[in-house]
């Protein structure tokens, strides 16, 4: 505490947040990172290999039954319940 009771004067308190800022700082620093080249070819690799039905230009068109964004036929009707 600082020379005054219980307040702290204002270079006790920049100096928590200097600690504060420091001790955030170094967890930065032990966060696992990659390389923007690994990162990338790794999207490009995982998109090259997984299909798209939304984009059906590039990888052919999709079967009702396995778009997961068609609508899936529910007791015999082809529209949606409201509940």
């Amino acid at each position: 505490m600082g020379p005054w009771g219980g307040r702290q004067s204002m270079s006790e308190i920049r100096y928590r947040h200097l600690l504060e800022h420091n001790q955030r700082l170094q967890e930065d620093l032990t966060r696992y990172r990659i390389r923007i080249s690994e990162a990338s070819a790794g999207l490009i690799r995982y998109c090259k290999i997984t299909g798209d039905p939304l984009v059906p230009s590039v990888w052919g068109p999709v079967q009702k039954t396995e778009d997961p964004y068609a609508l899936q036929a529910s007791r015999g009707f082809n529209c949606c319940s409201i509940q």
